[in-house]
C-alpha cells in the first residue's frame, strides 16, 4: 500500500474505521435475531399484501425441516429460481437454517445456462416459481437435482387471501407455460404449499453453523466465459452487512423511530439486492417493497406511489428509466434519504435528473459478487453527484496496482484490488480460476481499471477488456458514454472498440434516442465539443434499444458481433 489509508480522514462522523464482524457466528444467527426482534413488523410488501417477519420465520422453519426430512444434509446445495416474491425470502432463510448452501439462479436463464449452474454447483434440490418450470423440465434429468419445489404466484399461504388470489387466478395463471417435470430416476416434485404444510409438523435439527461454512454460491463471470460460483462464507456476508449498517446508520437515523422502507427492485438473486435489501434490511427491521418486474415502469411507479420509501438501491438503467417516465414526478420522495447506485457506472445525466426530482443524491458505490458485494461507497451526506465510487468500506483496503502487482501513485490508472472480510473464499471447485484473481497478500484482483486520488476517493475508469486502444491512446468507453449521455436528445448509449486500418481501433457509438429528431450530426458535434479527437466516435448507430443483462447492465459484448 502507498500509505496509511488516506480515505479514513474522509469518513463521515459516526462511521468507524473498523467494524466487529464476529458479532454473529452465521447468517442464521443474524436472521434469528431479526425474526424475534421484529416479529410483528412487516418484512415485505408484495402486490398490496404485507407479510410479517413472524410469517416468513415460520415458513423458513418448515422449509428447513422438510429439506432435512428428504435427506438433504448440511453443506448440500439448494438452488432458488424465482423473481422477487415472498416465497423467495422464506426459502433463503429456510435453506440457510437447514445448514445448506443457497445457489441463486436467474429465472430468465436459458436451459443451457441453467443446466451448467445446477451441474457445476451439484444442487440436490431446487425451489422454482412455476412460471419458469418449463426451462427446468428440459434439463433436470441431466443434473443432480432430486427434489423440486414448485412455488406459484398465488400460493394460498396464510398471508395471501382474497384480492391477491382472485387476481392471480384471473391473470397470473395465464402466464405460466405448460410444463411437466419428469419424475424418473428418483426425482420428486412437491408444491410450495405442501412443503410448508408438511414441514410445520416436522422437527428441525439445527446444525452447528460456523463463520467459515459456505452460505451462498453466487454465480458470476458469464460475460467472460463459463460462469463461476463465487464461494461466499457466512462470515463474508455477515461482514458486509455490519459494514453497510455502520456506513448507512448515520443518515438512516434521520428517518426517526418509524420502520424503514427499502425498495427491492433489483432481483434477490443479485448479490447487491441480497445483501443490502434482504440481509441488511432484515437486521435493521426494514420492510422490503418487492418489485417482481422492474421493467414494467408504469406498474413500478404505481407501486412506489403507495409507500414513503427511505432507501432506494438501483442500477443506472433503472434510475434512468424512472426519471424519463412522465409520471415519475408524481411520486412522494419526501422520506427518501439514501439512493444507492451500483452494478454499473451511474451516469451524470441520470443522477442530475434524479436529484432534481427526489432531492436525494445518488451515492454511487462499487462491489462485485466476489466481495459480497460492497467494497466502496460514497458518503451518504454528499450534496451532489461525485462521479466517483467513493471510499473503501470500514475494515476494507483498496489499492491500485499495475500488471506486475506494484502499487501505483495517486491519479495513475491501474487494476482495482480489494482486501477485506467480505472477499470470497474463492471460486467453487476452480482453484485455477481462484489463483488468477487472488494475490499472495490476499488482495482480490477485480479486473476493473480505476484511479485513487490523494483523499482516498476511487474512480472507475473501465473494465480491462473494454478499453479501446486508438493510435496508442487508451480510450475508456465509460468516459465516452458519460459525455454522450449529457447530449440533449440521448436516452442511453454504449461505446465499443472496432477494428480500424488507420488507428488500430476506433470508437463506435450506439445511441437510443429520447428525441426522435436527434441526428448523427447532432451527436457528432456534441462529441467534438466535449471529447478530444482520438476519443470521438468514428461511427454512430441509432438503435431502438440496447442489449442488457438481467439487472439492466448494458452488455457491450453483445454489440460487438454486430459492429462493423
Amino acid at each position: 500500500m502507498l500509505n496509511s489509508k488516506p480515505w479514513l480522514s474522509q469518513y463521515p462522523a459516526g462511521v468507524p474505521a473498523e467494524v466487529d464482524i464476529t458479532k454473529y457466528r452465521s447468517l442464521v444467527e443474524l436472521l434469528d435475531e431479526a425474526f424475534k426482534k421484529y416479529a410483528d413488523r412487516d418484512m415485505c410488501a408484495f402486490m398490496d399484501v404485507h407479510v410479517k417477519y413472524r410469517q416468513i420465520d415460520e415458513q423458513a422453519n418448515a422449509i428447513a425441516a422438510w429439506l432435512q426430512s428428504k435427506g438433504v444434509k448440511k453443506g448440500a446445495r439448494v438452488a432458488l429460481m424465482m423473481p422477487n416474491v415472498p416465497q423467495y425470502m422464506a426459502a433463503i432463510a429456510g435453506v440457510l437454517r437447514a445448514g445448506c448452501i443457497v445457489v441463486n439462479v436467474n429465472p430468465l436463464y436459458t436451459p443451457r445456462e441453467l443446466e451448467h449452474q445446477l451441474k457445476d454447483s451439484g444442487a440436490e434440490a431446487i425451489v422454482i416459481l412455476e412460471n419458469f418450470a418449463v426451462t427446468l423440465q428440459e434439463v433436470i434429468t441431466r443434473t443432480p437435482v432430486k427434489h423440486v419445489v414448485l412455488a406459484a404466484m398465488g400460493d394460498t399461504m396464510p398471508f395471501i387471501k382474497g384480492k391477491l388470489v382472485n387476481f392471480v387466478v384471473r391473470h397470473v395463471k395465464k402466464m405460466v407455460p405448460a410444463f411437466s417435470i419428469p419424475t424418473t430416476g428418483g426425482i420428486t416434485v412437491t408444491t410450495y404449499n405442501d412443503v410448508i404444510s408438511k414441514g410445520r409438523s416436522l422437527k428441525l435439527s439445527r446444525p452447528d453453523l460456523k463463520p467459515d461454512d459456505v452460505a451462498f454460491l453466487q454465480y458470476t463471470g458469464g460475460t467472460t466465459g463459463v460462469s463461476k460460483g463465487a464461494t461466499l462464507l457466512h462470515r463474508n456476508i455477515v461482514a458486509n452487512i455490519i459494514q453497510g449498517d455502520a456506513w448507512f446508520e448515520p443518515v438512516l437515523q434521520k428517518v426517526g423511530g418509524q420502520q424503514l422502507v427499502i425498495v427491492c427492485a433489483l432481483p434477490l438473486y443479485h448479490i447487491f439486492s441480497l445483501t443490502i435489501c434482504y440481509m441488511m434490511g432484515s437486521r435493521k427491521g426494514m420492510m422490503n417493497v418487492l418489485i417482481p418486474n422492474p421493467r414494467d415502469i408504469p406498474g413500478f411507479i404505481a407501486t412506489l406511489k403507495k409507500y414513503k420509501v427511505n432507501m432506494f438501491p438501483a442500477v443506472n438503467t433503472l434510475y434512468n428509466a424512472l426519471v424519463n417516465h412522465p409520471d415519475f414526478t408524481t411520486i412522494d420522495f419526501s422520506g427518501l434519504v439514501v439512493s444507492n447506485g451500483g452494478g454499473m457506472a451511474v451516469q451524470q445525466a441520470t443522477a442530475d435528473k434524479w436529484l432534481k426530482v427526489t432531492g436525494c443524491v445518488i451515492a454511487e458505490g462499487y462491489g462485485l459478487s466476489e466481495t459480497s458485494p460492497v467494497a466502496t461507497a460514497n458518503r451518504t451526506d454528499v450534496k451532489e453527484f461525485t462521479g466517483t465510487i467513493g471510499l473503501p468500506f470500514p475494515s476494507t483496503e483498496v489499492t491500485i496496482r499495475d500488471d506486475d502487482g506494484r502499487d501505483l501513485p495517486f491519479g495513475e490508472a491501474g487494476e482495482i484490488c480489494i482486501r477485506g472480510p467480505q472477499v470470497m473464499a474463492g471460486y467453487w471447485n476452480r482453484p485455477d480460476e481462484t489463483a488468477k484473481v487472488m494475490t499472495a497478500d490476499n488482495f482480490f484482483r477485480t479486473g476493473d481499471i480505476g484511479v485513487m486520488d490523494e483523499r482516498g476517493y476511487f474512480k472507475i475508469v473501465d473494465r480491462k477488456k473494454d478499453m479501446i486502444l486508438v493510435s496508442g491512446f487508451n480510450v475508456y468507453p465509460t468516459e465516452v458514454e458519460q459525455v454522450v449521455n449529457l447530449c440533449p436528445g440521448v436516452l442511453e448509449c454504449a461505446a465499443i472498440g472496432i477494428p480500424d486500418a488507420h488507428s488500430g481501433e476506433a470508437v463506435k457509438l450506439f445511441v437510443v434516442k429520447k428525441d426522435p429528431a436527434l441526428s448523427e450530426q447532432d451527436v457528432a458535434e456534441f462529441c467534438k465539443a466535449n471529447l478530444t479527437g482520438y476519443k470521438r466516435p468514428k461511427s454512430i448507430e441509432f438503435r431502438d434499444d440496447l442489449p442488457k443483462s438481467n439487472v439492466g447492465k448494458i452488455l457491450r459484448k453483445d454489440l460487438r458481433p454486430a459492429a462493423k
